[in-house]
């Protein structure tokens, strides 16, 4: 492939890599359900270990990550050397498990993705996360809650990492959509009356 076709074409890759839909794939196959009709109507790991059992939803966490990390690698593939078109493809892939084509722009909230994209590209920023997510899952069982904390956590981590200002403008592009997907989350959390595990 050309270099001028190169990064380009690992964006939309990453896009359309990101957009496969696991966790509604998952669950109707392992257990017949529309998770998109069932529980909160989110096609993510923690709706589908809601509704389809915590081993299902536990292999959409890994397989959502997968395939964010999954856009990154083919993205160094493609383009070698070049981390700005590696974090493009990331954010592709994130954009296309939140919106995507094949099911009316209408996926999931992104976090087990964007949580692949940083294992890749900023694994202090991965750690971090992880770290505050178990740590609040743990003491509220409130998964969006330990997603919205996990966030700050990753960014202040990103910041240690090298090549500091990109690592910490993907982390921060990342955040940013993740609180819009969480909007919902938000004011429930905010009223107090958010899902739990």
């Amino acid at each position: 492939m050309t270099g001028g076709l190169a990064a380009p074409a690992a964006v939309a890759a990453g896009y359309f890599l990101g957009s496969i839909p696991w966790g509604l794939l998952l669950a109707r196959v392992g257990r017949g359900v529309d998770v998109r009709t069932e529980g909160s109507g989110n096609i993510g790991a923690t709706n589908v270990a809601r509704v389809a059992g915590f081993r299902l939803g536990l292999a959409v966490l890994a397989l959502d990550a997968g395939k964010g990390a999954a856009a990154v690698r083919l993205a160094e593939t493609l383009v070698p050397g070049n981390q700005g078109v590696a974090a493009l493809a990331g954010l592709a892939a994130f954009a296309g498990h939140v919106a995507p084509v094949w099911l009316r722009f209408r996926g999931g909230k992104g976090v087990a993705t964007a949580l692949g994209v940083l294992t890749v590209l900023v694994p202090a920023a991965a750690l971090a996360a992880i770290a505050v997510y178990a740590l609040v899952l743990a003491l509220t069982r409130t998964s969006s809650l330990g997603s919205l904390l996990a966030g700050p956590a990753a960014i202040a981590a990103a910041g240690l990492f090298p090549g500091t200002r990109l690592a910490v403008g993907l982390t921060v592009a990342l955040y940013g959509a993740m609180l819009w997907t969480h909007r919902g989350n938000i004011r429930r959390l905010v009223r107090r009356v958010e899902r739990r595990l």
